[in-house]
């Protein structure tokens, strides 16, 4: 039986984690009671007889975090975003060539952020297939739901009393430094970084992140592309779907309580925009975390996961 530690989980993604693996007969989770959940000496204990060890923390927590698991055998799987560029760290998205074979012997996997991972979904695989060029200007909008803010941003949208502002989506990041950008070009192998346009509306989950292209911007066309991601995407978690609009529209709340992503192109051959839709707690954390845990222990992808 595998020993599974989560560093962590009160917060939204711990608490996904904990519920995807809690009626699994082959994990045996290992629990800190709430007086010691943020005692050092215990966390290390707890380190010391995990085989798999989430942590679902903040960065600087999470740093933190691996230095206590320093002398473990534990894989760590982070959830934040203090090593998704880091040396020593593996990129867990499987989905990616030749990804799912370092996850597989990895000890450090840094699980990707959620805007990252629809947009590294949409975009990567053009990279190297040579249609997008790595200098390539792009144009990204991701809107999520209010559960990617963690709980403060999840008890501020479910107050009684809560700002009126909250009733209509609202743009963030406005500075162009969102954090999830650094794993953003580093993983697309991208020269420049993306305008990138995040917005959080008033629904708990749910992630629908587009990349709108010019003509010019391909080298090829829209049935290239889609041609691009239908053999790219062969797996049980990211699928692409040729037509995928709900009556001519495409909503967020699509994937909510899953763990798997849709991918699909919409427009037209002069203006085409690629979209990826998902759970931002599913394949936007959590189930991507469980996914890349099943690829260590050599099991199907989609054990224990929604799909």
């Amino acid at each position: 039986m595998t020993k599974v530690f989560i560093d962590g989980s009160s917060g939204t993604t711990g608490l996904r984690i904990r519920e995807r693996l809690c009626t699994r007969k082959d994990i045996e989770l290992i629990a800190l009671d709430e007086a010691h959940r943020k005692d050092a000496g215990a966390r290390r204990d707890a380190f010391q007889k995990a085989d798999v060890a989430f942590l679902c923390l903040p960065d600087v927590a999470a740093v933190e975090a691996v230095e206590l698991a320093s002398d473990s055998g534990a894989v760590i799987i982070d959830t934040s975003t203090a090593h998704r560029t880091a040396a020593g760290w593996t990129y867990g998205m499987p989905e990616l060539t030749g990804c799912k074979e370092k996850i597989a012997k990895a000890k450090r996997i840094a699980n990707p952020g959620c805007h990252a991972s629809g947009f590294i979904a949409l975009v990567a695989p053009l990279v190297e297939k040579g249609l997008l060029a790595r200098d390539a200007l792009l144009t990204c909008f991701s809107l999520t739901g209010y559960s990617g803010g963690g709980k403060n941003m999840i008890a501020e949208y479910e107050d009684p009393q809560r700002s009126p502002l909250l009733n209509a989506p609202r743009q963030y990041a406005l500075g162009q430094m969102h954090k999830h950008l650094k794993e953003m070009n580093a993983i697309c192998g991208l020269k420049n970084a993306p305008v990138f346009c995040p917005i959080v509306a008033d629904f708990y989950s749910g992630m629908e992140v587009t990349v709108s292209l010019f003509k010019k911007d391909l080298q090829g066309s829209l049935a290239d592309v889609r041609r691009t991601y239908a053999s790219y995407y062969t797996g049980p978690l990211i699928h692409f779907k040729e037509t995928a609009d709900e009556n001519g529209f495409l909503s967020a709340a699509a994937f909510t309580g899953r763990d798997d992503m849709e991918i699909t192109v919409t427009g037209n051959e002069d203006r085409i925009l690629l979209v990826s839709r998902f759970d931002n707690l599913g394949k936007g954390a959590s189930g991507a975390a469980i996914q890349n845990m099943n690829i260590v222990l050599g099991l199907p992808e989609t054990t224990g996961l929604e799909v």
